[in-house]
């Protein structure tokens, strides 16, 4: 079972990933046991400069640490378990960088979803129909709402491991992902 969600609320740390090439490096890294930097800018289309840099960045705030070497290669690999970016009350800045970060992934699954639906005619029916884009309205209070976020972030929690450990993955399994966001309406200003 993966540990639980670490919470951030530090306004500098979260800055940290308001950068595409950095959420980029970090997928890459949840999706395979470790990696280089060169090998990180193979599969990213960046430069190896640019992607050590920005791993050292994501290193020094904490999202990633130094795997075994091998011979001369110095390998990277995502901390276990998650995170979870919070505002935190009388915390300057700590508001306006997870939005800035929630802005960022929100703008990169866009574009992934819509990469998906533009070549949805070369899937399989299966895949097609195993596939959703869904929304839904409903009245709730904060804690409702706030234990509905929480039930969806645990839905995943029944493929654990399966990243890790290829063994574990059933004939026909693909890098599946889901994206989901619970917010109120804004606030209507009149």
């Amino acid at each position: 079972m993966p540990s639980p969600d670490q919470p951030i609320s530090d306004p500098e740390r979260i800055r940290a990933l308001a950068h595409p090439v950095r959420l980029e490096l970090l997928d890459f890294l949840g999706d395979v046991e470790d990696a280089t930097a060169t090998q990180c800018a193979e599969h990213i289309g960046e430069s190896v400069a640019s992607c050590s840099f920005h791993l050292r960045m994501l290193h020094k705030y904490g999202y990633i640490e130094r795997a075994e070497s091998r011979g001369r290669e110095k390998p990277w690999r995502v901390i276990p378990g998650g995170y979870d970016l919070r505002p935190q009350e009388g915390q300057p800045g700590s508001v306006t960088a997870v939005s800035e970060v929630a802005s960022l992934h929100m703008l990169r699954e866009t574009e992934r979803v819509r990469r998906y639906l533009a070549a949805l005619g070369q899937e399989t029916s299966a895949w097609m129909n195993a596939s959703t884009v869904t929304s839904g309205s409903f009245w709730a209070t904060a804690e409702e709402t706030a234990q509905y976020s929480e039930d969806l972030r645990r839905l995943s929690e029944r493929f654990a491991g399966r990243s890790e450990d290829p063994s574990l993955r059933p004939p026909g399994a693909r890098q599946v992902r889901m994206f989901g966001t619970v917010n109120p309406d804004p606030e209507d200003p009149s």
